[in-house]
């Protein structure tokens, strides 16, 4: 089959054309056609995403990105499509909150043939409802065109799918040993999930204030690095290990919760130590460095603590990192060094960097993930987007 996935979740929108063969889990997916836009410049002045013009953006980009993965996959065709009048309303209808991407819509349906599209993945939350909204209304527009059904897809669930797809050794998910746990990390999530199985996902920690890649982006903030963070504070964290520097005003950070008796996590206490640290002072670069690297280094250790506590709690054979903070170099090297040496039984999986960060290919592996549930349920169930959906 032939899915077309879209996400919008936060401040990245991506479209991506997925050729499937097999089941899942023991599926091949071939990513033929993949367009993105990312909108970090223009958040950058705000230090964070903001949501509204995040939406706007959306709306602006999903249109030519569609353009750009169907002829990528060989399938954008210069041929109009008669699309009538009662399918034109309901594009109105479902597009009511986006009147100008109905428009651009309609516009490239009056040059272009129809694609052969068996199915529509589409992030449905957790993330941005506004930009949230972008994508769901836009796939059930595409969707009532097209004729296919559409699957609401959990963002989070795609993180920890992109984690087991090697793209550069056979298109597949690494098979997995169960009991797996996930350790998802990001702008707005820190969460252990335990996997009994394929599908069945618990939450047993979670963040109780500050999500680790939001603190990255605080503490960046706090020290007048630019957004996004975490990759400026990755980058000079290595430049104060390689130069060994001293702890900034001799002071070592603390680890939140890193002893509690459960598997949550806290950063909120971790950025006002960096705060009270910091004050009104203007830092010299050496001082940046080395900061970043203190940060960093008690940042990574709560969550290597917790998830090799979840590790031995729960007799896990299989480690999953997903989420954008996946790619900060430092936390690769622990998990993949320190955790392996103390517990190597276990199997570590990691995203590709550039599956890392938000992105369609994710959804396209979710949305098959969720194809039989879909079925079952009978094929396109109510659709909306929740800022707060869980796993």
């Amino acid at each position: 089959m032939r899915i077309l996935s879209i996400e919008s979740s936060a401040d990245e929108t991506s479209i991506s054309i997925v050729d499937i063969v097999g089941e899942f889990p023991t599926a091949t997916y071939s990513v033929i056609g993949n367009g993105l836009r990312s909108q970090i410049e223009l958040h950058n002045q705000y230090g964070g995403i903001f949501p509204m013009m995040a939406k706007r953006e959306h709306a602006k980009a999903v249109v030519p990105l569609l353009e750009v993965a169907l002829q990528e996959a060989e399938l954008l065709i210069p041929a109009p499509t008669e699309i009538s009048t009662e399918a034109e309303a309901a594009i109105v209808t479902i597009l009511e909150r986006e009147p100008e991407l109905a428009e651009t819509l309609m516009g490239w349906f009056q040059k272009h043939q129809l694609p052969e599209i068996d199915m529509i993945a589409v992030t449905s939350g957790p993330g941005l409802e506004p930009a949230l909204w972008v994508g769901v209304s836009f796939a059930k527009a595409l969707a009532h065109v097209l004729g296919c059904p559409v699957i609401p897809v959990n963002h989070m669930e795609g993180h920890i799918l992109a984690s087991l797809y090697d793209v550069e050794v056979d298109d597949a998910l690494a098979p997995v040993q169960f009991p797996a746990l996930a350790l998802l990390v990001s702008g707005g999530h820190t969460e252990l999930i335990l996997m009994k199985n394929w599908g069945q996902y618990e939450k047993i920690g979670q963040t109780r204030d500050d999500a680790v890649g939001e603190a990255f982006d605080k503490v960046a903030r706090l020290m007048g690095l630019p957004y996004p963070g975490g990759p400026e504070i990755g980058k000079r964290a290595a430049i104060a290990r390689a130069a060994n520097l001293p702890h900034y005003g001799d002071k070592v950070l603390p680890r939140p919760m890193i002893h509690s008796d459960d598997f949550d996590f806290s950063y909120a206490g971790l950025k006002t130590a960096v705060r009270n640290l910091v004050g009104d002072k203007t830092l010299s670069e050496d001082e940046k460095n080395a900061l970043s690297r203190d940060f960093e280094d008690a940042a990574i250790e709560s969550l290597y603590t917790k998830t090799a506590k979840a590790i031995d709690h729960f007799g896990i054979a299989t480690l999953i990192i997903g989420g954008g903070v996946s790619a900060n170099s430092f936390l690769r090297q622990t998990f993949t060094e320190k955790l392996l040496a103390s517990h190597p039984h276990i199997e570590v999986y990691l995203p590709h960097r550039h599956l890392s960060t938000d992105n369609s290919v994710m959804i396209a592996l979710a949305g098959h993930a969720q194809l039989a549930t879909a079925r079952s349920a009978g094929a396109i169930a109510y659709i909306r987007a929740d800022g707060n959906r869980s796993l």
